[in-house]
């Protein structure tokens, strides 16, 4: 493949292998090699349009993050009542982290490194999060469905939190306790605690 023969979707498919070969194997683990075997082009055109390992890993990283956050853009919040839209947006952030376990992988994997990218490839992505949940915060204060003091961080917070823990742990939690996390059964069982407890702490009077 030349350069002037590689268009977007080489692209997009060279990030989704990417995406694969980072979760499962981390930043360190991944090879640009295996990546480039794996795919319709070369190591070479990966360096060209990518510049490096670091810079295809951006990439990845990137749309790992665009994927969750216009998720939560199209869940049209505005057009429900406060209480309403907050389970919405749990059901939709707990579904989103269980259907894409490449991303919790990747995150950790970036944390346990110190975080040396997220800052970088957050803005533009991430911006969104902390304004749309605080207007949604000031529409359940406003209408008496919420309790006052609540905190827009603290609520995304608490809600990836417990997304993220159920696809993060499913093996330990697995192997000490024996309880099969993967299933869609599981999924749907913990998913109405989820909704509960994130109505729970928001709810006025509670």
């Amino acid at each position: 493949m030349d350069k002037q023969n590689f268009t977007e979707r080489n692209r997009r498919d060279i990030v989704a292998i990417a995406t694969q070969h980072f979760a499962e194997k981390g930043y360190a683990g991944a090879r640009v090699d295996e990546i480039a075997a794996a795919t319709a082009t070369s190591k070479r055109m990966i360096y060209y349009h990518f510049g490096s390992k670091d810079g295809l890993y951006r990439a990845v990283l990137t749309e790992a993050y665009r994927g969750i956050r216009s998720a939560e853009l199209d869940a049209e919040l505005g057009d429900l009542p406060p209480l309403a839209a907050l389970e919405r947006l749990t059901a939709l952030t707990f579904d989103y982290h269980f259907n894409h376990p490449e991303l919790v992988r990747l995150v950790m994997d970036e944390n346990i490194r110190g975080g040396p990218h997220v800052g970088e490839i957050s803005q533009g992505h991430n911006e969104i999060v902390l304004p749309k949940t605080q207007a949604l915060i000031d529409r359940g204060i406003a209408d008496g469905s919420f309790r006052a003091g609540l905190d827009a961080v603290d609520l995304h917070m608490t809600i990836s939190a417990l997304a993220f823990y159920f696809v993060s742990n499913r093996h330990s939690f697995h192997a000490i306790f024996g309880v099969d996390m993967t299933s869609e059964a599981a999924a749907e069982r913990r998913r109405a605690q989820v909704i509960d407890n994130v109505l729970r702490y928001c709810r006025a009077g509670a």
